[in-house]
Formats: structure tokens, C-alpha cells, sequence
């Protein structure tokens, strides 16, 4: 049993990037899956589809590469489970000088930062991306 799954996710993205692979398979949920569109809508991954199975399904995220050089340069996990960060979205300042991403759990879903900006809410600050 994993007590953080969302480090778990990033960890495998991290790893997969080290060893430059096309893609990787995380176990899939609902909150993975909303971040990997966050992810596909801020163009950090090429693809992500769910593969059924015969337990909770498996999320497979093709990994987005340019001139051989991987998109995503670093994840951050922020919020844990033993120290949960809430943040205002006037509070939220920019990754990595405007280049990165921040990823939210907000009472709208999860949100990246500029969509929390965008609905003035706030929320659990899951993870930073650039």
C-alpha cells in the first residue's frame, strides 16, 4: 500500500525521464488522471491514456521529448502527507520565474496555478513542474 501515491506518480515520471523512456505506466486514479491533463494541456507530455485492466486500471503517459532533451526538468512534491500546504491563490508566485507549473487541489478539482488565478481559489498545493 502506497501512503502517497501522488509522489509515487512523479517519481515514476522523474525515473522515466532519467533513463529517456517513450513512456511509463502508473497505477491510474481520478486525481492522476486530472493531473496528467493538467500536464497535456500545458504541453509537458505528449499523450496519456487509461489501459484497462482487471483491478483500478493503469494511466500510460507518453513523455514529451525536444532535440532529445526531456520537457519536464524537474518535479517537486510540495503538499505531504504528514505536512499538508494550503495556499491563497493571490499567494501563488510564479515557478521557476514564470517557466514552470504549480498543481493544486482545489474545491473546483485540480486546477494548475494559472487556473486558480483564473477562478480566484485556492487550495492544497500538490507539486510543482517546469
Amino acid at each position: 500500500m502506497l501512503t502517497d501515491p501522488i509522489a509515487d506518480m512523479l517519481t515514476r515520471i522523474r525515473n522515466a525521464i532519467m533513463v529517456k523512456a517513450e513512456k511509463v505506466d502508473i497505477p491510474a486514479s481520478r486525481m492522476k488522471l486530472d493531473i496528467a491533463k493538467i500536464l497535456k494541456e500545458e504541453g509537458y507530455i505528449r499523450a496519456y491514456k487509461i489501459i484497462k485492466d482487471r483491478k483500478q486500471g493503469i494511466l500510460r503517459i507518453s513523455l514529451k521529448y525536444v532535440d532529445g532533451e526531456p520537457v519536464i526538468t524537474g518535479l517537486k512534491k510540495v503538499s505531504k502527507p504528514g505536512r499538508r500546504i494550503y495556499v491563497g491563490y493571490k499567494d501563488l508566485s510564479n515557478v521557476m520565474g514564470g517557466v514552470g507549473i504549480a498543481i493544486l487541489t482545489t474545491s473546483k478539482g485540480i486546477l494548475s496555478d494559472k487556473g486558480c488565478k483564473r477562478e480566484k481559489v485556492g487550495g492544497e498545493l500538490l507539486c510543482y513542474i517546469w
